[in-house]
């Protein structure tokens, strides 16, 4: 029998580090706040648009492999025995593990400096999740001004352009998620 629907969001709240989702929900309110102000200022006089600016193309095909990665993977996740499958669906960099192997990373730089090479990917890392939180907060209030949009990857419409970005940001998300996986510590076996 399947939890129910507010069981299963209590768990997956209790999952998350307050400190790693305080940081995106900080970077994604200054990008609604940076996307407000370049709404407020925009310009009376409309943009021409430019043909060969929407590359729904490429994005069709952005769409399609994410797709079938996703596919596989979900399959690949169903294929490992209960024990070994990981719980629930949380965004890795904000959840509690999350959390303490960074610590475990960062504290790690005592004893051994050629971790430093972890800590330097880790902070690259961090930066470029923490931006794309800050872009997908610009892209709500911002898009609405028709020329940010206008000659936008899938404008010259807000609903395009909003896709082709999120779909964007959550490529680029899901690799710079599975790249810190890579460069964090473990946590140890009796976690």
């Amino acid at each position: 029998m399947k939890p129910r629907l507010s069981t299963r969001r209590r768990r997956a709240a209790a999952g998350l580090s307050p400190v790693l989702s305080a940081l995106a929900v900080t970077a994604l309110s200054a990008g609604v706040v940076s996307g407000g102000v370049t709404y407020h200022d925009r310009s009376p006089v409309r943009a021409g648009h430019s043909a060969g600016t929407a590359a729904w193309g490429p994005h069709l095909i952005v769409l399609i492999l994410a797709g079938a990665l996703t596919a596989g993977a979900w399959l690949r996740r169903r294929r490992l025995p209960s024990e070994r499958r990981p719980r629930g669906l949380l965004p890795a960099p904000l959840g509690r593990p999350a959390a303490r192997r960074i610590g475990l990373t960062a504290r790690a730089v005592r004893h051994s400096p050629a971790g430093l090479w972890r800590l330097a990917v880790l902070a690259l890392l961090a930066v470029l999740l923490l931006y794309l939180c800050w872009r997908a907060g610009v892209q709500m209030l911002g898009g609405l001004d028709p020329n940010f949009t206008v000659n936008a990857w899938g404008g010259p419409s807000y609903a395009g352009a909003m896709a082709c970005h999120y779909l964007d940001l959550a490529v680029v998300g899901t690799v710079a998620a599975g790249l810190l996986d890579q460069a964090l510590l473990p946590l140890p076996l009796a976690e």
